[in-house]
């Protein structure tokens, strides 16, 4: 019995720690682009990309916030060295945010808030088109850092997020380098 009530008891605790759940799901554009351009003579240029999925948030004031997003990249090169035209490339996989922000303006009770956050990502491809997939890290980890806005039952954030992972495993052919990405996610939120 007494095992039953200190479960009970740590789970009132927790409850009352994290008082407010917020569940949040999203969709959104994205914008990837490389901090090499894979050589001499080449460009890489972002283009738009997608995510779709969501993440649950902990907390109020202090809020802690794990996600999921099946997200597409995309990317274009030029290159000043062929006639050939330009190459779009995108890769595709499952994206794992784990934030921890903090409401500058307003709370739980406000029709609007102002907040910021920051974190860490793991991004694992899945598919790619135009480039070989084998060449490529399929376990991409960034920080992140951005800032976001609840209106209501609505929201709207905005991040960027820079890897410490070369996206290539393989750099004999061409330099990529790290990814650099924009975010931007709008949705709902469900508070529990």
């Amino acid at each position: 019995m007494k095992k039953i009530v200190a479960l009970i008891t740590m789970a009132c605790i927790a409850f009352h720690a994290f008082s407010q759940i917020t569940i949040k799901p999203a969709a959104g554009l994205n914008f990837t682009d490389f901090s090499k351009d894979g050589g001499p003579g080449g460009k890489a240029q972002a283009k738009v990309g997608w995510q779709l999925g969501g993440s649950v948030a902990f907390g109020n004031k202090f809020y802690w916030e794990p996600g999921i997003f099946y997200v597409g990249k995309s990317t274009q090169f030029t290159s000043t060295l062929t006639s050939s035209s330009d190459i779009k490339t995108s890769f595709s996989g499952i994206r794992l945010p784990l934030n921890v922000g903090y409401q500058l303006i307003g709370n739980e009770k406000s029709a609007a808030t102002l907040r910021i956050f920051g974190g860490i990502s793991g991004f694992f491809i899945t598919s790619a088109d135009n480039i070989n997939k084998d060449s490529l890290n399929t376990s991409i980890f960034a920080l992140l850092a951005g800032a976001g806005v609840d209106i209501w039952k609505l929201f709207v954030d905005f991040s960027y997020e820079w890897s410490m992972t070369n996206i290539q495993n393989d750099i004999h052919q061409i330099d990529l380098g790290k990814t650099r990405t924009v975010f931007i996610n709008a949705g709902l939120r469900i508070n529990l």
